[in-house]
């Protein structure tokens, strides 16, 4: 007897940084702090020490378990830079989150035929805010969860089992796009199913081969 066929997802969830907006955070890093991070390879050491590869301090701000004020002050201690220098970068990541049109037009495509569609972010409250102030594209989703919102963050398995319970969905006919590979696994370990994302055309490859497209 054959393996029993893959279900066709139903149900769309997206990632927001470096799925539908724009995150390059060694780029930021390089233009905020340009006499920290004077080329690119300095840019990415420094990259790695301030987010710590968004464990640590980082992930306590994703998690809505430490405000700004004491996550710069951690983040001053352990790199050496000053709070001044940390809350420059801290600051500029709303701006730097900017939409990426590839994806954003897949979402609407996939809105025009009548996918259901959410979001599941680790974004800390302050991101999420403005996110949601200024890009209407946003209304597309039914529903969305971000982390620091209920405390939870990604790849934890208790957030895809809080995600689809709020949702409403059945994980294997849920499909989610991520472009970090444990937060795909994790996902995928949770009994959904996932695309590792890594463009848009990639991105809708896939999607075509679901047939959502």
């Amino acid at each position: 007897m054959g393996a029993a066929p893959v279900p066709v997802p139903v149900n769309v969830v997206f990632d927001f940084g470096g799925v539908l907006f724009h995150w390059q955070p060694h780029e930021l890093i390089g233009r905020m702090l340009p006499d920290h991070a004077p080329n690119a390879d300095a840019a990415r050491t420094l990259t790695a020490a301030f987010f710590e590869g968004y464990g640590g301090d980082w992930a306590e701000f994703d998690r809505g378990t430490v405000e700004r004020g004491p996550l710069a002050e951690r983040i001053a201690a352990r790199t050496g830079l000053s709070v001044a220098d940390v809350n420059t970068v801290i600051d500029a990541v709303p701006t730097e989150l900017q939409p990426m049109p590839g994806t954003v037009e897949l979402l609407r495509r996939l809105h025009a035929r009548g996918h259901a569609l959410y979001f599941l972010s680790n974004m800390p409250a302050p991101y999420a805010d403005h996110l949601e102030e200024t890009h209407d594209f946003i209304g597309l989703f039914r529903q969305g969860v971000f982390s620091a919102r209920i405390k939870m963050i990604k790849p934890d398995a208790e957030i895809f089992e809080h995600a689809a319970e709020a949702f409403g969905i059945q994980p294997a006919q849920t499909l989610f796009i991520d472009d970090v590979l444990p937060n795909v696994e994790a996902a995928r370990a949770a009994g959904w199913q996932a695309i590792h994302f890594r463009d848009a055309a990639q991105c809708e490859a896939e999607l075509v081969g679901w047939g959502l497209l």
